[in-house]
């Protein structure tokens, strides 16, 4: 395999593997999230509260700008808010799994929107991150893996995570779930996204 064909490869596992780690956290604010609630017994108005948290993947090209100006003190500026955020996930996700909707809802609201938003953080760094590291010729392809990984995480996190429930319960599922990206323990090994000069430097000119 030539060094060309590996470095493509390599950049295209990598986007395709950023991409289903970012669309697992949809559950958690999507159709599962709602299943999970009426199976608790909670009401339709906390319900559709709950689905509210979706707005913050509408709402973050607000904060987007505090990425791109800001840059964590770990890996590289793109590849450090991946791993932060992904970290934030595992803890959040996995304390969401320990609650009881039924005995604490309010709780579970705030947990909910906290991962929204969190996840949401995490789209803006990763839509960054694959600009950056695939050249023009290559964006095309970069997309379709990127929406295949994105869809096979939503068929995870949606109707096998609906199969699972019934047999393991909601506890275990959401365990499973939020256990199941890999990304926070392989972001060190993606590909340095290097970011490319916009604009050069004018020659200077003699009057």
């Amino acid at each position: 395999m030539s060094e060309a064909v590996f470095g493509r490869t390599r950049r295209m596992s990598a986007v395709g593997l950023v991409a289903f780690s970012s669309g697992l956290p949809l559950a958690f604010s999507t159709g599962t999230l709602q299943a999970w609630m009426t199976d608790s017994g909670l009401d339709n108005k906390l319900i559709g509260l709950a689905t509210l948290a979706g707005w913050a993947y509408t709402l973050k090209p607000l904060w987007a700008p505090a990425l791109d100006r800001f840059a964590l003190p770990v890996l590289d500026r793109r590849r450090g808010w991946i791993l932060a955020m992904q970290l934030l996930l595992l803890l959040l996700c996995s304390g969401l799994a320990l609650q009881n909707p039924a005995q604490n809802p309010y709780l579970v609201l705030g947990l909910v929107v906290l991962i929204a938003s969190v996840s949401a953080t995490q789209d803006i760094a990763i839509d960054a991150y694959r600009t950056v590291l695939l050249p023009a010729n290559e964006r095309g392809l970069g997309a379709s893996f990127a929406v295949t990984g994105g869809r096979l995480a939503l068929l995870l996190s949606g109707g096998v995570a609906l199969i699972l429930a019934d047999q393991i319960g909601w506890q275990y599922t959401l365990l499973l779930l939020s256990s199941c990206s890999p990304r926070w323990r392989c972001s060190p090994a993606l590909p340095r996204a290097r970011p490319k000069r916009s604009c050069r430097r004018a020659p200077f000119k003699k009057a």
